[in-house]
């Protein structure tokens, strides 16, 4: 049985190419830096979590819920072939429990803020917003999209940036926990417009500062659809 059964739905992702010595310190024990045409991305990614189960169970009031976070890329050797992920340098969700047991179960770096979203849409666009409240600050990403979605583009950065089907947790310097997330290739709509109001340096500390002052590389908004999240192991070094 799964861990995590749910759905994530209109996912909003804004790319940022950066120096991939901003990540060196993030990346963990028996992974290297996953680049695509040479570009070494992070991901500003907001969504909804929907119809959410764990072990096969609904926590009444933790079903559905935002999330927003800020993930990198890495990949995995394992028998000869490259297991692609991300790491999460934090994932914020509006649920203390979903923090507790996501930090506990999976080390990872989850936080809870007040959180809020919109879903608006009319015969010709739709739009998609999240917002989560950082300190006494308000942090938004929004776009204006497509009503009709599209079909992925093989090789493609789109591609890349949504087909990593592994998280990647980082324990210590040698140690590093391995999860396997499924899901069906989703299809994005065009973006027309973006909002980005975060002060990133406040929010992901001063390494990601420098994201104040560039604009993303692209935003791209995906439909999504159901999702798995299997149970945690330790990553083995191969022999």
């Amino acid at each position: 049985m799964s861990f995590l059964n749910a759905e994530w739905r209109k996912l909003v992702l804004a790319n940022y190419e950066v120096d991939p010595n901003i990540l060196e310190k993030y990346i963990p024990a028996h992974t290297e830096l996953d680049t695509w045409n040479g570009r070494c991305y992070v991901s500003l990614v907001g969504f909804m979590f929907v119809n959410t189960k764990m072990l096969g169970m609904k926590i009444p009031f933790h079903i559905n819920f935002e999330e927003v976070n800020l993930r990198f890329y890495v990949k995995h050797k394992s028998n000869g072939e490259y297991k692609r992920g991300v790491v999460f340098i934090k994932e914020i969700v509006p649920l203390p429990a979903i923090t507790l047991v996501a930090n506990t179960l999976y080390k990872e770096h989850y936080e809870t803020q007040p959180m809020r979203h919109k879903w608006e849409s009319n015969d010709k666009n739709q739009i998609v917003s999240y917002e989560w409240k950082n300190k006494k600050s308000w942090q938004e990403i929004t776009v204006k999209a497509d009503i009709e979605s599209q079909v992925i583009e093989a090789g493609s950065e789109a591609e890349f940036i949504t087909e990593h089907y592994w998280g990647y947790t980082k324990i210590n310097e040698n140690k590093t926990f391995e999860y396997e997330v499924t899901h069906p290739v989703w299809e994005i709509y065009p973006v027309q417009q973006h909002c980005i109001h975060i002060d990133f340096g406040e929010v992901y500390g001063r390494d990601f500062e420098i994201l104040n002052t560039v604009e993303p590389t692209s935003v791209m908004l995906a439909e999504g659809s159901t999702i798995t999240v299997e149970k945690v192991n330790r990553i083995k070094p191969q022999l």
